[in-house]
C-alpha cells in the first residue's frame, strides 16, 4: 500500500494564539482502553499513527486556508460534502455524545470519562471542550480558536475524527476521474487503510487484555470477523458503508437485521392434537456474531393465532449474550456466529377448531442492556439533577429504539 498526497501543498504559515492548544494537549495524558498492536504492514503503520491514542491537538490551520476550510465542525464538511454529511447526520456516529453517555460523566470523572471520548468524542478539541464545561483540570480558560465550534463537543464521532490530522485531510483513493489543479484544503491524503476493517477496528476491537466477561472480549468484532468467511474480502466497510456512504448501520436498523438473520418455521402435526413449531435462525449476512455485543438483544417469539381471539404466546427464545447490569455475571450467550444457525422446537396443543395458525416474530431490542443499567441507576445511584434528567432520557431513547423486524406464519 502507499499513500498518495493529492492536491498541492500549501505556501505561507502564520502563528495564532497556541495556549488552547497547549491545554488541549495536556488533557491527554490518558491512555485508552488499549493500544495498537506493533506494525506489520502499511496498513499497521498509517493506522498506529493515526489512531495515535490520545489524538494530538491539530494545531495552528495552514495560512491558506480559509475558515470553512480550517474548521473542525461537521457542518463545514457539509458545505461541500454534502451528501456524506446528510447521511452521517442520520448515522448512530452523530450521535456519540447523547444522553446515554453525558449523564455519567459527572459519576466517573476526568480520567473514566477521557477512556470513553476516545471513541466517542476523539478529538483533543472535544475533549478540551468536555472539561472546561465541567471545570475539570486542565481545561483551557482562553478563548476557542475559530476553527473550534463551541459546540464540537457535543457532535459526536464528527468527520474531523476520522479525516483530519494536523489539519491534513485524509480518506481513500478516489476515483481517476478527481479533477486536477488545486483543491480545496491543499487536497488530500490517500490511503488504503481507510477500505480495511482495521481502521474500524480502533473503536469496536478491544486488545487482549481488555475488558471481557466469562473470558470473552466484550468488544470482539474485529476477531470475529477475521475467524468469518467474510474476511479478507469483504471488510467492515462494504456491509456499514456500501458504495462510501456514511451510513454504518447495523443491529437499530430494521433492513440490516433482515439482511443478517434468516428464519424458518415449520409446524410438525404429532399424536393426541399436538403440534411441534420448528425455528431455524441462521446468521447468513453478518461478517460477526449476531448481535455483536452484549447491548442488543434478539426475541424469538412464538404465538398462537386464532380468530377474534387474542394471540396466545407459546415461547420465547432470546438470542444474545447477557450480563447483569454491573457486568460482572454472565446469564447466557445465544449469539450466532457468522454463517452458523441455532435450532428452537417448542411442543403446544392444537385448537381444536380449524382457522389457527402460528406465527414467529422476531423483536429487536438494540439497547436492552442499557435499559436495564439505566433503569437500575435511576433507582439506586445518587447523581445531580442534571445527570437525572439526562437518564431519563437516554431511558426512554433505549426504549424507543425497539422494533419488530421479522414476521413469519406457518399454517397446519
Amino acid at each position: 500500500m502507499k499513500l498518495h498526497v493529492m492536491g498541492l501543498p500549501g505556501l505561507k504559515s502564520r502563528i495564532r494564539l497556541l495556549l488552547w492548544l497547549a491545554a488541549a494537549g495536556m488533557l491527554l495524558g490518558l491512555a485508552g482502553c488499549g493500544q495498537k498492536p506493533p506494525a506489520v504492514s502499511d496498513v499497521d503503520s498509517f493506522l498506529a499513527k493515526h489512531w495515535s491514542d490520545p489524538l494530538a491537538p491539530q494545531g495552528e490551520p495552514p495560512a491558506g486556508f480559509g475558515s470553512l476550510e480550517a474548521s473542525l465542525a461537521p457542518e463545514a464538511c457539509g458545505a461541500c460534502h454534502a451528501e456524506q454529511y446528510r447521511q452521517w447526520q442520520g448515522a448512530l456516529h452523530s450521535h456519540t455524545m447523547g444522553a446515554g453517555i453525558l449523564w455519567q460523566f459527572d459519576l466517573l470523572g476526568q480520567e473514566e470519562t477521557n477512556r470513553c471520548l476516545r471513541c466517542h468524542a476523539p478529538l483533543a478539541e472535544q475533549k478540551a471542550l468536555v472539561a472546561r464545561a465541567r471545570g475539570w483540570k486542565n481545561a483551557p480558560t482562553s478563548p476557542l480558536p475559530a476553527y473550534v465550534s463551541p459546540h464540537l463537543d457535543s457532535s459526536g464521532l464528527v468527520c474531523a475524527a476520522c479525516h483530519v490530522r494536523r489539519h491534513r485531510r485524509y480518506g481513500p483513493p478516489q476515483p481517476r476521474n478527481m479533477p486536477t489543479g488545486h483543491a480545496p484544503h491543499d487536497g488530500f491524503v490517500a490511503s488504503g487503510a481507510f477500505q480495511d476493517s482495521r481502521f474500524c477496528a480502533h473503536c469496536h476491537q478491544f486488545p487482549e487484555q481488555g475488558p471481557s466477561l466469562a473470558g470473552k472480549l466484550r468488544e470482539d468484532a474485529y476477531r470475529q470477523w477475521l475467524s468469518s468467511s467474510f474476511a479478507p474480502d469483504r471488510p467492515c466497510q462494504s456491509c456499514h458503508m456500501p458504495d462510501r456512504k456514511h451510513l454504518w448501520r447495523g443491529i437499530h436498523d430494521p433492513e440490516m437485521v433482515r439482511k443478517a438473520l434468516a428464519v424458518e418455521l415449520k409446524l410438525i402435526r404429532l399424536d393426541g392434537g399436538k403440534y411441534r413449531a420448528e425455528v431455524v435462525a441462521r446468521n447468513q449476512g453478518a461478517g460477526h456474531h449476531l448481535p455483536t455485543y452484549m447491548v442488543a438483544k434478539i426475541d424469538l417469539v412464538l404465538s398462537l393465532r386464532k380468530p377474534g381471539v387474542p394471540d396466545v404466546e407459546l415461547a420465547r427464545d432470546v438470542i444474545g449474550w447477557k450480563a447483569d447490569v454491573d457486568i460482572k455475571q454472565e446469564e447466557f450467550d445465544t449469539r450466532i456466529p457468522a454463517g452458523e444457525s441455532r435450532r428452537y422446537a417448542h411442543e403446544f396443543k392444537a385448537p381444536l377448531r380449524p382457522g389457527w395458525n402460528v406465527e414467529l416474530r422476531v423483536d429487536v431490542a438494540p439497547r436492552e442492556h442499557y435499559e436495564r443499567m439505566f433503569t437500575y441507576s435511576m433507582a439506586n445511584v445518587a447523581m445531580s439533577g442534571e445527570s437525572r434528567r439526562l437518564l431519563k432520557t437516554a431511558i426512554e431513547e433505549a426504549a424507543a429504539a425497539r422494533f419488530t423486524a421479522l414476521r413469519v406464519l406457518a399454517e397446519p
